[in-house]
């Protein structure tokens, strides 16, 4: 990356009644002159929507080229690292956590798990399809922005909740470190395994397994990240039996190895990892500007 790219992040947590659907709310402005593209790899999320205006950015799940994006750039959740390519423009990302995809989103999440789509037309993202046409309007002011996506989406809180209940209790069961098996997750559901495997697919986009797996490696990744990157061999979570497990694991998330992505800069995910931590579960939630329910306003702290 060279030395004369602009790089501006921020962070903005949605009002209340949308914090059990959404991540937290992200805005970038990134201008990269005469120079080389921002390049980083964000590691596997739930699914995620970022709307783009400027060069649309180009991007690849897991192994393979990159290839050119589109304004309303969505994905389904992801077992493998989004590598991408930006240049110049403005870009908000949120993210849909399990619970949101079931009220929300239109599809089983594992349709487009590991996958990128035009938003702007998958039906899957259609209720997100205006917040594009809000993009291209100039708005300097990043705060009153968020505060107009944060409306927008308050709007629609009141969609019926479908398996609400079964899907919080699922998420908050994958959280917790002490589960480590899915004979373990199906208990603290309360559904046999056949049914937590329906259920993991269509809200959650994998089986449980993958997701017990992507869990314990994320928690390994954000002990490392988190707490600058000093050692792997102590980053690693306890239910690795060896740092080889482990190994194979990063690979298999990420394209690479623990010392290849360590090397490598991280201009995008730097800034926004504590949060990105806390939107799994895995981090302690940081203390992000808040939108408020009523006005147009944001919060400062």
């Amino acid at each position: 990356m060279g030395a004369n790219v602009a790089i501006d992040a921020r962070c903005y947590r949605l009002s209340e009644p949308l914090q059990p659907y959404f991540t937290a709310l992200y805005a970038f402005s990134f201008d990269c002159g005469s120079g080389p593209p921002i390049e980083d790899w964000l590691h596997p999320e739930w699914s995620q929507m970022r709307f783009v205006w400027g060069e649309t950015p180009y991007a690849c799940i897991g192994p393979g080229p990159l290839r050119e994006q589109w304004p309303f750039v969505a994905s389904g959740p992801t077992s493998r690292s989004i590598h991408f390519k930006l240049t110049n423009g403005k870009a908000w990302g949120l993210g849909l956590l399990p619970a949101g995809w079931a009220k929300f989103a239109c599809g089983p999440a594992s349709a487009v798990a590991d996958t990128t789509v035009d938003g702007s037309s998958h039906p899957a993202f259609g209720l997100f399809a205006p917040i594009q046409q809000m993009i291209g309007r100039d708005e300097p002011d990043l705060d009153a922005f968020a505060a107009r996506i944060n409306d927008f989406l308050m709007e629609h809180v009141d969609r019926p909740d479908s398996h609400r209940d079964l899907v919080t209790a699922c998420h908050r069961a994958l959280r917790d470190p002490d589960v480590a098996t899915v004979s373990q997750l199906a208990g603290r559901v309360g559904l046999e395994a056949r049914s937590l495997e329906r259920l993991c697919s269509r809200y959650f986009g994998f089986p449980p397994k993958m997701l017990l797996r992507r869990q314990r490696f994320l928690r390994s990744l954000a002990t490392f990240m988190l707490d600058g990157g000093t050692s792997w061999s102590s980053a690693i979570d306890r239910h690795y039996h060896d740092q080889a497990q482990f190994v194979r694991d990063f690979r298999a998330f990420m394209g690479m190895t623990p010392s290849e992505y360590a090397e490598r800069p991280h201009p995008i995910i730097a800034p926004t990892m504590a949060q990105r931590m806390a939107d799994h579960g895995i981090a302690p939630q940081t203390d992000l500007p808040t939108i408020l329910r009523y006005g147009t306003g944001v919060e400062r702290r």
